[in-house]
């Protein structure tokens, strides 16, 4: 293991991404994304995913030099066409008219359509937070999950975030979950460790549960919560591709593969400021909320007070990958 700065990830992201297609607004963008993702200690949308972008953008998988594109056809709807380049670069793009599109009519959905995954819901819902107003985000991914009684994935892990304003500029609370039993990235990575996984993640081709990673994946992941978490997995599914027009997750291609066709998926965002609504009551409320969960011994707000972490401890053999992928 090595250390380094979330400054020193950051530039050599940077550098990664540039050096395999990416224009430098796009690498940016995507950059700060991993470097966050590194910072909150959450490895599988950090330096974890670099290798895929850059041998996706070499292949053409990723469209590196995407110019998306921004419309509001009416006032509260705000879309953004990301032409399959990165989700990152197409949200920036949009983000300040999504700012005020919420302002101005106390809400706002943001459609982000035909993009590459997303990785952490979280990095883009904490970012209308520290603006302010409350988000609620959601995606889709490639197959990966079965219905309840079944064995055939037509799921993607379908994550769902929320970040909450404390009206200082700061987050009150946040959380960033797939609505799977767990992330699939948690499975790929103990079957690259050779370590087992335990019961209730995932079932194998037979449907039946098991321990066994390399069976799991070749079987399906299980919804949290049973049918409570399958319901609210079918809920993303609904906002973040049928209306976004991207694909159904059942329809999407493998995420890390260097080669075939774009993810094209879609992310939607609520945004809603609370001055329109309850207004300083909002905030009233809040703390109430909060006190009621602190007071206790041992309970906590999810995403609160979170201490970023600065140096991070990289793998060695990963960072020697980062800096092959930076060097070519």
């Amino acid at each position: 293991m090595s250390e380094h700065s979330l400054d020193e990830i950051e530039t050599t992201t940077h550098r990664c991404l540039v050096n395999h297609g990416a224009i430098d607004r796009v690498a940016s963008h995507v950059a700060r994304a991993v470097s966050v993702a590194e910072g909150n200690g959450n490895r599988i949308c950090g330096l974890y995913y670099l290798e895929s972008y850059c041998l996706q953008l070499d292949s053409g998988r990723i469209n590196g030099n995407a110019e998306p594109v921004v419309s509001v056809d009416r006032p509260g709807a705000v879309r953004i066409d990301g032409r399959l380049g990165f989700a990152q670069s197409a949200f920036a793009s949009g983000f300040d008219t999504a700012v005020l599109a919420a302002r101005e009519n106390g809400i706002c959905g943001l459609s982000v359509e035909h993009t590459h995954t997303c990785t952490a819901l979280g990095f883009f819902t904490e970012q209308f937070a520290h603006e302010g107003l409350l988000a609620i985000g959601t995606t889709n991914a490639s197959p990966r999950v079965s219905p309840p009684g079944g064995s055939i994935p037509v799921l993607g892990t379908n994550p769902i975030a929320m970040a909450v304003p404390d009206g200082n500029g700061g987050i009150a609370f946040q959380f960033d979950f797939s609505t799977s039993a767990v992330a699939l990235g948690h499975i790929t990575m103990a079957a690259a460790a050779g370590e087992e996984i335990p019961l209730g993640w995932a079932v194998d081709s037979n449907g039946k549960p098991t321990t066994d990673p390399e069976e799991a994946l070749a079987g399906s992941l299980v919804s949290a919560g049973g049918y409570k978490g399958y319901g609210i997995s079918l809920l993303v599914e609904v906002l973040a591709s049928a209306l976004t027009g991207s694909r159904l997750s059942v329809d999407v291609p493998p995420l890390k593969a260097p080669e075939g066709p774009p993810h094209d998926l879609g992310q939607f965002y609520v945004i809603v400021d609370p001055d329109c609504y309850s207004g300083v009551d909002f905030y009233h409320h809040l703390r109430a909320l909060g006190a009621s969960i602190t007071n206790q011994p041992g309970a906590r707000l999810p995403g609160a007070g979170r201490t970023v972490i600065n140096p991070v401890e990289v793998e060695d053999d990963l960072w020697e990958r980062v800096l092959e992928l930076a060097a070519n």
